[in-house]
């Protein structure tokens, strides 16, 4: 009698199962979803996209209503963007150009994805530089090394993926040029659509030797540039949230901020190699918000992108306990 019962238990739950398993949004999916999103924003229409009707919205922290803010002056898409998914975990964020009245700008925007197919979450992160925005675009398309496979024998956990990330944030923090660094030789870094690493001199300047130079600079190498230990100008990098990781693609995306404080200690320091610098690095304190892309492969970083705009120091990313805002811990999953 109890193994009859049981088996029309189990019976009972497979059309759940099934019904769960066709819900279940994959890479395809997801995409679909972001870019009929981005075509709702700008028809300045949110009933033109999937929204869940306790949907959560936030702009560069600030909790909205779907229809205001950026929803009232966005006037178009841009000729950039890169969708990072995640069938995981059902979210997938979006580095993109759009326009504002006319004007191109940044787009950081992170969808999560309900069982039902809805956006139960959106947190846009932009940045109001067109300059910015034109350089990203004059790049022509997202770098390839985005869209490339990781051979399935090379794959790692999400966890190792994360890890390796945080290893960027934590030694940039600690910025004592003696860390292990995991940068593959053709690690590259773009911010706001310009690189800040490896970048040409203008106007015919001179490379700076790391192991003289007194700041730090954009055209050294990723790893020349943490090595150097003049990364002194980021106080602290917290909130560290890891909201999408692609397994597949070896990518992870990060939502942080990176604080700036003027302080005697940020301006006055020794680098790894003992010479004393003094009065350098910020004059005043100011907050980073950040939505950063990394691209991991054999366990080293070769791509990174961020996209980052100024916010007021110690600010809150609308997600986070006041706690977890203020902590350099790792957040993943998402609770």
């Amino acid at each position: 009698m109890r193994i009859r019962l049981l088996v029309a238990a189990v019976v009972l739950l497979l059309p759940a199962v099934a019904s769960a398993q066709g819900n279940a949004c994959d890479r395809a999916c997801l995409t679909a979803i972001a870019d009929q999103y981005l075509q709702a924003l700008v028809a300045k229409d949110p009933k033109r996209a999937t929204l869940a009707p306790n949907v959560r919205y936030t702009e560069n922290g600030q909790r909205l209503v779907p229809g205001e803010g950026l929803w009232l002056t966005v006037s178009g898409e841009g000729t950039y963007k890169l969708h990072v998914a995640d069938q995981t975990a059902g979210q997938i964020v979006t580095f993109a150009t759009m326009r504002e009245n006319g004007l191109p700008f940044l787009l950081s925007t992170r969808l999560r994805i309900n069982g039902s197919r809805q956006i139960a979450e959106a947190e846009t992160i932009l940045s109001h530089s067109e300059n910015a925005a034109k350089g990203l675009e004059a790049s022509g398309a997202p770098r390839t090394a985005f869209f490339r496979p990781t051979p399935p024998a090379a794959r790692v956990s999400r966890q190792e993926l994360v890890r390796i990330a945080d290893m960027y944030f934590s030694g940039m923090q600690l910025n004592d040029g003696k860390g292990s660094y995991p940068f593959a030789d053709d690690c590259h870094r773009l911010e706001n659509g310009g690189n800040t690493t490896n970048a040409a001199g203008r106007g015919g300047q001179a490379r700076p030797d790391p192991k003289t130079a007194n700041s730090y600079s954009a055209m050294w190498t990723c790893r020349e540039q943490f090595e150097s230990g003049l990364l002194h100008f980021v106080s602290r990098i917290r909130d560290r949230r890891y909201v999408v990781v692609d397994e597949e693609r070896g990518l992870v995306v990060a939502n942080v901020f990176f604080d700036h404080e003027a302080s005697a200690a940020s301006r006055n320091f020794r680098t790894p190699d003992g010479r004393t610098i003094s009065n350098s690095g910020p004059a005043r304190t100011w907050t980073w918000m950040i939505s950063e892309l990394f691209k991991v492969e054999q366990g080293l970083l070769h791509e990174i992108e961020a996209i980052l705009v100024e916010v007021p120091y110690g600010m809150n990313s609308g997600w986070s306990s006041w706690e977890d805002g203020r902590s350099d811990r790792i957040q993943f999953p998402l609770k």
